[in-house]
């Protein structure tokens, strides 16, 4: 499960690039009672999503060319430089070579061999990658990838990161791997996220490789219907999952994918 006792490789930073931050910022206000604060007149646009005072995330304007609205979800590094290293000798590709941000810390964007997008956090200022709570309802509780090659991406990560997985069979031939990062424990203690291999049929469609959040909530279905009234496009509609609760998939309006997981109770 999410901590903001972090370390490295895990997750620790969550941003939106959105082609319209106005409109970003009403959808998730509205479907999560978030708020918005600028990060300043030199940010670029650039603000924090917040929740009761606490950050939980933060939006942007794309700034690649071509770019999609998406989520991008950082994980912790000491080193970002010597993590490009690492990722481009894994057969990744840098996206943003390693810059400081300020003083708050240092951070890099970088592509995996499968063609999903993520990036690293080194933090400065800032500790961890800054996010104020996670795994509390409205907040980041998991990060997952829909990836189009799961053998090659787990060989990947696990270069860059010294990830561990847990195989979870879900029938049908399907896998679901669970992450852990070195010191962080057992995977199916502490596992921070998932990698999942697409579907023939997804493949068929045109899928490809990403990394997307999942929001803990009180009620999916509510929350379901909320963002879908608001615009949102259903991937997923409200599905109970057996021992991990109740859970949906959406696109914003702008084309990012993101999660809904209601859990169930641990005993």
């Amino acid at each position: 499960m999410l901590t903001t006792n972090y370390v490295p490789g895990t997750p620790n930073w969550l941003d939106l690039g959105a082609p319209d931050i106005d409109a970003a910022v009403s959808f998730y206000s509205a479907v999560f009672g978030w708020t918005f604060q600028s990060a300043g007149p030199d940010a670029g646009g650039y603000g924090f999503f917040q929740l009761g005072g606490k950050t939980v995330g933060a939006v942007g304007p794309l700034m690649e060319e071509g770019a999609s609205s998406a989520w991008t979800v950082y994980f912790q590094t000491p080193d970002a430089d010597a993590t490009a290293k690492a990722v481009e000798q894994a057969g990744g590709a840098v996206r943003v070579a390693p810059m400081d941000v300020f003083t708050a810390g240092r951070l890099a964007a970088f592509t995996d061999p499968t063609g999903a997008d993520f990036a690293v956090w080194q933090p400065g200022d800032m500790p961890g990658g800054g996010l104020g709570t996670v795994m509390e309802p409205n907040t980041l509780c998991w990060t997952e990838l829909y990836t189009t090659d799961a053998a090659r991406a787990k060989d990947f990560y696990g270069s860059v990161f010294s990830w561990a997985y847990q195989d979870m069979p879900m029938g049908s031939d399907a896998v679901y791997s669970i992450v852990s990062a070195p010191g962080g424990g057992k995977a199916d203690d502490t596992g921070h996220g998932g990698i999942m291999q697409l579907r023939q049929e997804n493949l068929q469609a045109g899928s490809t490789s990403e990394w997307h959040p999942y929001f803990a909530v009180t009620d999916c279905d509510a929350t379901f219907a909320a963002a879908t009234e608001h615009g949102a496009t259903a991937m997923i509609p409200p599905t109970d999952a057996p021992g991990v609760g109740r859970l949906a998939m959406l696109m914003d309006p702008a084309g990012a994918p993101f999660a809904l997981i209601k859990g169930e109770p641990t005993t």
